[in-house]
């Protein structure tokens, strides 16, 4: 699938993934179902890439997997040679932190639709997400310790915020299956779904959130993002700051006439 950036007039020909821009809602499926959707560096440019545009593009962004997985983290077959003589420090650095920076930076939400196993980097893939909504079927597996590694693609950050350091710890070293019930009971994601309710669900989230005040919502990733590093005056000022910006939205405008009038808002993004 060739994907045009509208912006940059960029262009990418997509191989490891699909991407589909439709009402707002940004829907980038990882798509090597053969492999369980597992990482090589073209996905991973791929993605970088994919990303940038619905950050400029969509309202939403919908991250999921083809086939039975989400994804299965590092392909180890992926490039030349030996897999034990990769370099793992480069690999990280130049195409890892780049394509998680992009989904951090996303100025519109992203929603991990986690249809099936998310195992090493790929769970942290799904982790780094704003949103995590997870079939029944689905886990989460930090694998990185069965093959003498740490976890990585942000495990160790996301992790101890999430579920706290006991819980990040037992669940790097002892490298067992997460279920998505136990991973929505510890606060790892948002909420686990029935399989057959699956789609329908993330599908409604990713509409509401097109159609709702997008600048707000740029806004609260800002403020939560940066959160655990403020003290409580700096967060009482970006927040100042923040709700002052939008009060001088169009959104706001909208929302509170909506309310007044007692009828549904009609949000444009503004």
């Amino acid at each position: 699938m060739i994907r045009a950036n509208r912006t940059t007039g960029d262009a990418m020909d997509y191989q490891t993934i699909t991407y589909d821009l439709t009402d707002g809602v940004a829907l980038v499926t990882l798509n090597r179902p053969d492999v369980m959707n597992a990482f090589t560096a073209q996905m991973r440019a791929e993605l970088t890439h994919a990303m940038i545009d619905a950050g400029r593009n969509a309202r939403v962004v919908v991250l999921t997997g083809a086939g039975r997985a989400f994804c299965s983290g590092q392909d180890l077959g992926d490039g030349e040679g030996d897999a034990t003589n990769l370099d793992l420090e480069r690999v990280l650095r130049d195409e890892y932190t780049p394509m998680l920076r992009a989904i951090r930076d996303c100025p519109v939400p992203v929603i991990a639709a986690v249809n099936g196993a998310a195992a090493g980097a790929g769970a942290n893939l799904a982790l780094a997400a704003d949103v995590v909504i997870a079939s029944e079927r689905a886990y989460f597996m930090q694998a990185f310790s069965k093959i003498g590694l740490i976890p990585d693609a942000g495990g160790t950050y996301v992790l101890p915020r999430l579920v706290g350091q006991a819980r990040a710890l037992g669940a790097a070293l002892f490298a067992e299956k997460i279920t998505a019930r136990q991973a929505e009971t510890w606060g790892m994601i948002w909420e686990a779904v029935a399989d057959d309710a699956f789609e329908a669900t993330w599908r409604s989230r990713a509409k509401a959130l097109a159609e709702g005040p997008t600048q707000a919502y740029r806004h609260i990733k800002a403020a939560i993002q940066v959160s655990p590093e403020q003290d409580f005056e700096e967060q009482l000022s970006l927040e100042a700051k923040l709700q002052g910006k939008c009060g001088k939205s169009r959104d706001f405008q909208e929302g509170v006439l909506a309310f007044l009038e007692k009828r549904p808002a009609h949000y444009e993004g503004r």
